[in-house]
């Protein structure tokens, strides 16, 4: 069966075809190819005339800080122009062939509200899973409406609704954090790892909740929703939702690192002069558990990524 993709070059989309290649043929539209998904008439012609049933749409501009230096661009700037004008024609392209188009968005289209303050605690005890070690975070649900305060997160929502606009079948899959064992560009697991592994300080954000992502687990429901009938708005998304600063000693424990090196900060501090992030960003799961997935909890996914990293030594 063969797959069209965008953006299978990238830090989630090349291990999806690491994963599941041996399932499928996939096919990357890709600068690198010669497909800019801001040309209307490229997209449209590689889309209408390809077998694939399924197209793929992961290619975006996800550099948070940057895009936002896009905003005073408005719709001239690169995070316009790829995340929405990009997805608009790939979404046209499949409505013109009658193919199902797989979005893949993001948790920063929700604002992050809290319903009351979450700090990581003093003794760097785990976060539990699903929420704040108080239980009072926000925690989104499909059905919630987006409300993105940043460029980033807007264009992205923007480009949600262009999907949900589709007459074709159609999937938006959000995720948050993702993170893998082996990549060029450093995730934010793998960046706090290298950090401590060559003993440097590492600032961890305590008044901050995120939803770290397994990339092999987010590779593992798409190869469900590209062989199954599914449809609508899915959190793929790992089970535990906790601080940065948590985060970073987990990390320190898997691999028997030194924690003296991870410094507790705000995020007023560490956020000071960058693009808005949202407060608490706990997304929930449910919804793909009915289809028999159950996402690693953060701990999980780093026990796996350290066996995957062990065999390559």
């Amino acid at each position: 069966m063969k797959i069209l993709g965008t953006g299978l070059d990238g830090l989630v989309g090349s291990r999806i075809v690491e994963l599941l290649s041996d399932k499928y043929e996939f096919e990357n539209l890709s600068i690198v190819t010669g497909v800019d998904i801001t040309d209307r008439d490229i997209v449209l012609e590689k889309i209408k005339t390809s077998d694939a049933q399924i197209v793929l749409h992961l290619a975006a501009k996800t550099d948070v800080d940057e895009c936002e230096k896009d905003k005073s661009l408005g719709q001239q700037g690169d995070a316009w122009q790829i995340n929405v004008l990009g997805t608009q024609n790939v979404a046209d392209a499949c409505l013109v062939a009658n193919k199902k188009l797989i979005y893949i968005s993001t948790d920063f289209v929700f604002d992050g509200t809290p319903k009351s303050a979450y700090l990581a605690s003093e003794a760097s005890t785990l976060a539990p899973a699903r929420g704040a070690s108080t239980g009072q975070a926000k925690e989104y649900t499909e059905s919630d409406l987006p409300n993105p305060i940043n460029w980033y997160g807007q264009t992205k929502y923007e480009g949600e609704k262009i999907v949900q606009n589709l007459k074709t079948p159609w999937i938006i899959a959000r995720i948050a954090s993702p993170y893998r064992a082996v990549f060029g560009r450093l995730d934010f697991a793998r960046a706090i790892l290298k950090r401590l592994q060559e003993g440097k300080a590492v600032a961890a954000v305590t008044d901050h909740i995120f939803t770290p992502t397994f990339i092999d687990d987010i590779a593992f429901v798409l190869d469900i929703f590209i062989s199954n009938s599914s449809q609508g708005i899915f959190h793929l998304v790992g089970s535990q939702s906790l601080a940065p600063f948590d985060a970073a000693n987990l990390i320190a424990d898997e691999f028997n690192l030194d924690k003296s090196k991870i410094n507790k900060t705000t995020r007023a501090k560490f956020f000071k002069d960058r693009a808005p992030r949202p407060f608490q960003l706990v997304l929930i799961n449910d919804k793909i558990t009915k289809l028999g997935v159950r996402m690693s909890t953060f701990e999980e996914g780093l026990g796996e990524i350290k066996r995957q990293m062990d065999k390559l030594t």
